[in-house]
């Protein structure tokens, strides 16, 4: 790699392959491909859904570089009846509300809802193209608006301007990163894999325990004691993330949401167990997460916090709660929903319902420790990806303008 950081020419990028030499060239998004907008079929028309056609929504992309299919298909009527669009192979899905500048690329024909402007390559490497709108998501960003949620609009997405090399050279920084992303795809396939394993381990124990009788359904109050310590040593405060859990604001989000006064917030030792009490993606009622700090550290009045009777019974129950089934048929008979979908339940509320648990102490301390064995692996794992992650976008930082 050719380092031109000492380079006078504005645009050329840091670092770059040797063999290349001379500026890139300016241009805008819409120099270099069709936005396309996607829509939504009537739901109610039974004919418009579960055909042929991958109809794919945000959430479903920006984990991967490619995606293959999605969780719901529409047919040819509901394609035609909309204003959805049939998009080719290799267009970039590019998600333009709310998680906006997440991308990934279709392997297959496929069409979008109304929450992407997707990106047809007219004349750039599309791998190249790919990566170049990583590097401009904060453009998105900025660009985009709203109240409610943001969203962008086409036309701001086409005025972007960018800077493109020679066609060897954007097939050459594509090809790199594409390896990277290679590694970023396995390693989180192996880590889905290992947390499929976590979920039917506790399903099946779960199983023969109630079939055999060494598990049985208890009350949650009688494992678990409502914390109520307020935070008047002003420890920082953390957020809580279905895949981080209990996490440093900061670090996690890049900065506080916390308010000037953070005295009446809840605090949370190693061990305790955190209730949101917000919904969060394919958690409607909010989630469960145990503390791993070491230290004490403080969250949100808004929220929950629980001592457990024992570490290894938060440790259970921080699995336990990891389902979105468990968590919903747990929740859902205790949780009222007030205006705007608003989630309304007591402290003590949250206590009053059963949880199927191991009635010997012994063997609820070997599936604790079985299931921390697991979860160190899982993190190692996760750090692994984390790295690969980091590389990629230090190259997009030095690779791009």
């Amino acid at each position: 790699m050719a380092d031109n950081n000492e380079n006078k020419v504005l645009n050329v990028p840091h670092l770059r392959f040797p063999e290349f030499s001379g500026e890139w060239n300016k241009y805008t998004i819409n120099d270099l491909a069709t936005v396309v907008g996607g829509g939504t079929p009537d739901t109610t028309v039974k004919s418009y859904w579960g055909g042929d056609i991958q109809w794919f929504t945000p959430s479903e992309i920006g984990k991967n570089k490619y995606v293959d299919f999605s969780k719901r298909t529409i047919t040819r009527d509901g394609l035609d009846n909309s204003s959805a669009k049939l998009l080719p192979l290799h267009t970039i899905l590019l998600s333009s509300r709310a998680t906006v500048g997440e991308c990934s690329i279709a392997s297959n024909e496929c069409t979008t809802n109304q929450g992407f402007q997707s990106l047809i390559a007219k004349q750039c490497n599309i791998d190249f193209l790919y990566y170049l709108i990583q590097t401009k998501k904060k453009d998105l960003i900025r660009n985009a608006c709203g109240s409610t949620f943001l969203e962008i609009s086409a036309n701001e997405i086409r005025k972007i301007k960018v800077a493109v090399p020679v066609q060897n050279e954007q097939e050459q920084i594509a090809k790199l990163l594409s390896l990277i992303d290679e590694r970023i795809a396995t390693q989180n396939k192996i880590i889905e894999k290992l947390q499929s394993l976590i979920k039917g381990i506790m399903v099946e124990l779960q199983k023969r325990g109630l079939s055999n009788g060494t598990w049985k359904k208890v009350l949650l109050s009688n494992v678990l004691t409502e914390r109520n310590e307020l935070n008047k040593s002003l420890y920082p405060v953390y957020s809580v993330s279905v895949i981080q859990g209990i996490v440093n604001q900061m670090e996690y989000l890049g900065r506080s949401f916390a308010a000037s006064d953070t005295s009446k917030y809840h605090v949370v030792h190693y061990g305790d167990l955190v209730y949101t009490k917000s919904p969060t993606g394919s958690f409607p009622y909010g989630i469960i997460k145990q503390s791993y700090n070491q230290n004490e550290v403080a969250v949100s009045p808004l929220y929950g916090v629980y001592e457990p009777k024992t570490f290894s019974t938060g440790v259970f129950l921080h699995e336990y709660f990891k389902s979105e089934l468990n968590t919903l048929n747990y929740l859902h008979p205790l949780v009222q929903k007030g205006a705007k979908n608003t989630i309304n339940i007591a402290n003590q509320r949250f206590l009053e319902s059963y949880v199927a648990i191991p009635s010997n102490a012994n063997e609820l301390l070997a599936i604790s420790k079985l299931l921390c064995s697991l979860n160190t692996k899982l993190e190692f794992l996760q750090n692994i990806l984390k790295q690969s992650q980091g590389q990629k976008q230090y190259l997009l930082r030095q690779m791009f303008i």
